[in-house]
């Protein structure tokens, strides 16, 4: 028996170079994150507006991912990436010419934020199910695993670099640097030879998204998974809004410490996706996913009550790891199971539920910073992730049970079928 390769996907040549390309373009895009969240900051000195732009820059994605993701069904992926690579340069250049010429206001960042929004509506469900046309369906897991240490190593790398720009070059040099890194994905899409089939939807828009929701409805795990993820995102992921206050009111560690927690975030979550990676397969996903969105919880509540800086960046290192834990082996077990003609429909309505709540719970968790505080708001936050995290374990296990037992009475009903033909038969012939 062949021993299955380590990083199996890797040695595919189309994924090889849209990954590596990733890895250099998510880098500046972490670089202009932080950067924008230390420019918002800066000009206004409140978690609302840090709440406000983040939710504006998500909010496109609540509004057209699912037009996104029949797009990305209709149309080859590869084509719909290169173009929303080429636009998603202009956001960049917009924000470092504004801040260099010292033009910037509050509403610059919103209009652009909103605009580069637009963009990845249509970017992430194409790039999403773009994987599997990369890969053999054996090594979808693993190109999942890896895109995702792709971006999670990129929230490493890219605000590390971030935190010392800023330092000795200033916020512009940031957002001209990200807008160049755009230029490694878009080499690397021209050169993927896999031009992408097209799979265009019958009936129209509307149909088209209602045979995405259909699936998702009828397969009862999926539907446990899109309803966790939509609780995290709703009130536990945008906790990465509130680092600012964190880095400059309570830990007292400024800009440079800011790129530190989120480097750190960062790190967990790379260290989760290159873990799965590693493994190829995660056996025990009815255990495995509700224990890291635990972790994740767990996790948060106990930064709301540190007061050390180390021991912050511990906490949100474990808070990385169970998110991407939970998310990327979430991914794998949706994208295993959709058939190829709704993947991108399907996908976006993931993207929907991650990205797309974004706003909603961006607007919420800075609304009730402003309220009560951050710390405060952090910790109810968290009991609410907890207790849905134990209420997942419940139904998703219960619906996994269910498949089994019921993909089980379906084989023995096979095999008994099977075993009285012979005996039908011989009847016949007598």
């Amino acid at each position: 028996m062949q021993t299955p390769q380590r990083f199996s996907a890797l040695y595919t040549r189309d994924f090889r170079l849209f990954w590596f390309g990733q890895v250099i373009s998510l880098s500046g895009t972490w670089m202009h994150s932080v950067a924008q969240s230390w420019l918002v900051y800066s000009l206004t000195k409140s978690p609302l507006y840090l709440g406000i732009i983040a939710s504006v820059s998500s909010l496109p994605i609540l509004a057209f991912t699912l037009v996104g993701g029949i797009v990305a069904d209709k149309y080859p992926k590869r084509t719909i990436l290169i173009i929303t690579q080429v636009l998603s340069v202009l956001p960049a250049l917009a924000l470092g010419i504004l801040t260099e010429g010292r033009m910037i206001t509050i509403w610059h960042v919103g209009i652009i934020a909103a605009f580069l929004g637009a963009i990845n509506a249509f970017d992430v469900p194409a790039r999403q199910s773009f994987l599997a046309e990369v890969v053999s369906k054996g090594d979808i897991t693993n190109a999942i695993a890896l895109n995702s240490a792709a971006f999670n190593g990129a929230r490493v790398i890219g605000p590390v670099i971030a935190g010392f720009i800023i330092t000795h070059f200033g916020l512009p040099a940031c957002f001209f640097l990200n807008a160049a890194s755009f230029m490694a994905v878009i080499l690397a899409l021209w050169k993927v030879e896999a031009k992408g089939s097209a799979e265009i939807p019958v009936g129209g828009f509307t149909k088209g998204i209602a045979d995405g929701w259909r699936f998702v409805k009828g397969e009862r795990p999926i539907l446990c998974i899109m309803a966790l993820i939509s609780l995290f995102s709703l009130f536990g992921i945008p906790h990465i809004t509130l680092l600012p206050i964190l880095a400059g009111e309570i830990l007292k560690v400024g800009a440079k410490g800011l790129s530190l927690l989120v480097a750190s975030a960062g790190a967990g979550s790379f260290v989760a996706a290159l873990t799965i990676a590693f493994r190829g397969e995660v056996q025990r996903k009815d255990l495995f996913i509700p224990l890291s969105g635990i972790v994740f919880s767990f996790s948060l509540l106990a930064l709301a009550f540190s007061r050390d800086f180390l021991l912050s960046l511990l906490l949100i290192l474990l808070a990385g790891w169970g998110v991407v834990s939970c998310l990327a082996t979430s991914n794998s077990f949706i994208q295993h199971r959709v058939p190829d003609a709704l993947r991108g429909r399907v996908m976006s309505l993931y993207i929907l539920v991650f990205l797309g709540f974004a706003p909603l719970g961006n607007s919420v968790v800075g609304l009730a910073a402003e309220a009560i505080g951050a710390t405060a708001s952090l910790k109810f936050f968290a009991f609410i992730c907890i207790s849905g995290s134990i209420l997942f374990y419940k139904a998703f296990r219960g619906a996994t049970r269910d498949e089994e037992e019921g993909h089980h009475a379906h084989r023995e009903s096979d095999r008994q079928e099977a075993a009285a033909l012979p005996v039908q038969e011989d009847r016949r012939n007598e």
